[in-house]
């Protein structure tokens, strides 16, 4: 990668400064470089001299003639970097040889052997899903892709709940508050009758024990009540199969909970936690007879009006596990580190998961675990993290990765919509699916579909339907994963600016371009010599350039909107590119640079666009 050739040089030079000058340079003064907001400042900046003054007791323009000094005894360093100039009080300002860098490839640094497992999505099996829960899948896989692209082995789980609550209660509505109202689809049918049985709980109190027989049918399994709980999990996890599908979205993995419970995971975890001094049964006070996990460290919490107390419970008096429990179970087989294994069939074509009877296949065995769940998980997150350090598996422990966001939420106007009274003046209204209050998947992309066919001159191309997947994907992505989503159905639909919908306008765009080059026989090769660069050309080339630096930065922070900001910029610099700058009428010493650079934009943006799980379409 670009940054890090240049970084490696300076971190080569400054090291052999400081040691002629009797210093070492500590482990906490990084070497950084950026590109600074106006080219005339060169196309890459560093301010380590002025970070070396204190230590080398020197004055920074002079720490940086040093450093340079050194730089022009690296052979490969001069090759890339044609001028570098210094300015007070201490900047050292790069300027690339473009020409040398299109010559040649960057590759991006070689990833590991790491497998790595990736669990999102996760929906609760008991009625259609919403667009919180869109949030989840859309980073999620962006996250596969962006690791698959980096190099990495990933196997990706949709974790399947089917012992808890949720199911119980659709269970119970299906069996005691019946519904006439008509459904399309059987997620619909089961997304009123989960709202209208927690409406029914308040009314008749009664009702709840039902669902504690249910949750006991489910966990025990082979009778009646368990078959029809597996009937409407398999069904509605098939429904959100197809849904996600439409977004790009696949599996490889269905992890089924009661797979973990019946197959005999849970009951080889507690051996093992038993033998851990934080994991023991408590003989009095209101935990009494219940099985605990104690918190440790300096983020630990003993509220007793909270779940998040320094006590975790994971079995409780009544024998009854938690999810936390089932959770840390699961983490170890991830692992490779119980002895017990699932068996498979298949569930789709494209998409195995566990089963009581089938084949045995590798799974698991990971390096690297990923699990994309929103903030509210942050405690059971972290009390998985510390059952794998108490158990001694610390280097397990330090590679679980908890991918924390916002949840989505809806704007007073999306509120109103849905009939929520939004009198109160709130900025945000909470979805609940224990009321019926959301916005269902299904519903959401044939609104946005209809705002766009009917906004569409040209029908060709993509579908509106396609157009319609990629705009919401893109509009879930672009947030800073701890950003609340406010989602506002006129902002998702727009079609300029920040949208899915510009980015593939731009990448069609730059496809005719490239066509009609074609056309008049312009090939996009290298041209063996740049002209003078406009300001515009200038500007889009070096964009192009930190691709590598932006998707190795992206997975290191698990980041997928660092993606979108980037891709967002590159397209907003194309197109200044093309306002600027004819291309197919240019001048002949100009025709073939610019055609070349349409071609790398291209190229890079497929590239960008592919992370973020968007079409290449070939016209709008």
């Amino acid at each position: 990668m670009l940054s890090h050739l240049i970084t490696s040089s300076l971190q080569q030079a400054v090291n052999q400064v400081c040691e002629d000058l009797g210093a070492k340079l500590p482990d906490s003064t990084p070497i950084r470089i950026e590109q600074p907001a106006s080219m005339e400042h060169g196309d890459y900046a560093t301010n380590i001299a002025m970070q070396l003054a204190k230590l080398l007791r020197k004055a920074p323009m002079h720490i940086a003639e040093l450093i340079q000094a050194e730089l022009e005894q690296d052979a490969s360093y001069k090759q890339l970097v044609f001028s570098s100039e210094i300015v007070a009080p201490g900047f050292m300002n790069l300027r690339i040889d473009w020409e040398y860098w299109a010559g040649h490839h960057f590759e991006l640094p070689p990833a590991t052997n790491e497998k790595i497992v990736i669990e999102h999505t996760s929906i609760n099996p008991n009625k259609s899903a919403h667009i919180g829960h869109l949030r989840n899948s859309c980073i999620g896989d962006t996250l596969v892709r962006l690791m698959r692209k980096l190099g990495y082995e990933v196997e990706v789980h949709n974790y399947i709940d089917d012992l808890g609550n949720q199911l119980a209660d659709t269970v119970v509505g299906m069996l005691h508050t019946p519904l006439s109202k008509e459904h399309a689809r059987f997620g619909d049918y089961c997304w009123d009758v989960y709202s209208s049985t927690n409406k029914a709980y308040e009314r008749e109190p009664g009702l709840v024990q039902h669902r504690t027989e249910v949750l006991h049918a489910l966990e025990e399994g082979n009778q009646n009540l368990s078959w029809i709980g597996l009937l409407v999990a398999e069904r509605i996890v098939k429904e959100h199969l197809e849904e996600m599908k439409q977004f790009g979205i696949d599996y490889d993995l269905l992890v089924w909970e009661s797979s973990i419970v019946r197959e005999g995971f849970w009951s080889s975890a507690f051996e093992l936690l038993k033998n851990t001094p934080l994991f023991h049964q408590e003989t009095e006070g209101k935990l009494a007879g219940c099985w605990v996990l104690k918190q440790t460290g300096t983020e630990a919490v003993d509220d007793p009006e909270s779940d998040h107390s320094m006590d975790k419970v994971l079995v409780r008096s009544n024998g009854i596990l938690t999810y936390t429990a089932k959770d840390i179970a699961y983490h170890l087989w991830k692992y490779g580190v119980l002895s017990n294994d699932f068996v498979y069939k298949k569930f789709t074509d494209e998409v195995w998961t566990t089963s009581t009877h089938g084949e045995q296949l590798s799974f698991g065995k990971a390096d690297m675990v990923i699990n994309v769940i929103d903030y509210r998980q942050q405690y059971p997150q972290a009390m998985v993290k510390q059952a794998l350090e108490s158990l001694g598996f610390h280097k397990e422990a330090d590679k679980l990765r908890h991918v924390s966001y916002g949840v989505v939420s809806l704007s007073p106007s999306a509120a109103a919509d849905l009939g929520i009274d939004t009198t109160d003046g709130k900025a945000s209204y909470a979805m609940s699916g224990r009321q019926g209050i959301g916005i269902k998947i299904t519903e959401l992309i044939h609104q946005v579909a209809k705002v766009i066919e009917d906004s569409r001159s040209d029908k060709n191309g993509l579908s509106s339907h396609t157009i319609a997947a990629a705009s919401i994907r893109y509009y879930l992505l672009r947030f800073a994963l701890q950003t609340e989503v406010v989602f506002d159905l006129k902002q998702a639909t727009e079609i300029s600016g920040n949208t899915g919908v510009y980015l593939l306008y731009s990448y069609a765009r730059a496809l005719s371009v490239l066509n009609k080059a074609q056309e008049a026989g312009v090939a996009p090769s290298v041209p063996a010599r740049f002209p003078a660069m406009e300001k515009a050309e200038h500007a889009l080339l070096r964009h192009i350039s930190t691709w590598h630096d932006t998707l190795y930065a992206a997975g290191q922070d698990l980041s997928p909107s660092a993606i979108c900001n980037f891709t967002y910029e590159l397209c907003s610099l194309f197109n200044n590119f093309y306002s600027a700058c004819p291309i197919l009428k240019s001048a002949d010493e100009v025709l073939q640079f610019r055609v070349w650079l349409t071609s790398l934009f291209k190229n890079t943006l497929g590239e960008a666009l592919e992370v973020l799980g968007l079409p290449t379409p070939s016209r709008m």
